[in-house]
């Protein structure tokens, strides 16, 4: 949420700069724009990465149950 938040932000100080010809928070608009598009991009991913991690602990616990039911009809 964050990530959209600094992206409009940023958006808002492009347009009121570029509106009163201040290059500075022209810029300053644009870089808090792309550090909200990153910040956006890391939580996609640490999203993606989190799946996988509980996918793989699912499966793990899969071989771990079946192994146990394995060992007691030995």
């Amino acid at each position: 949420m964050a990530g959209k938040t600094d992206q409009a932000k940023g958006r808002a100080k492009e347009a009121v700069g570029r509106l009163t010809g201040d290059k500075d928070l022209k810029s300053e608009g644009k870089a808090d724009r792309r550090a909200g598009e990153a910040k956006e991009k890391v939580g996609h991913a640490k999203e993606k990465v989190e799946e996988v991690i509980d996918k793989a602990e699912n499966k793990v616990e899969e071989v771990i149950d079946k192994a146990k039911d394995a060992v007691h009809r030995k």
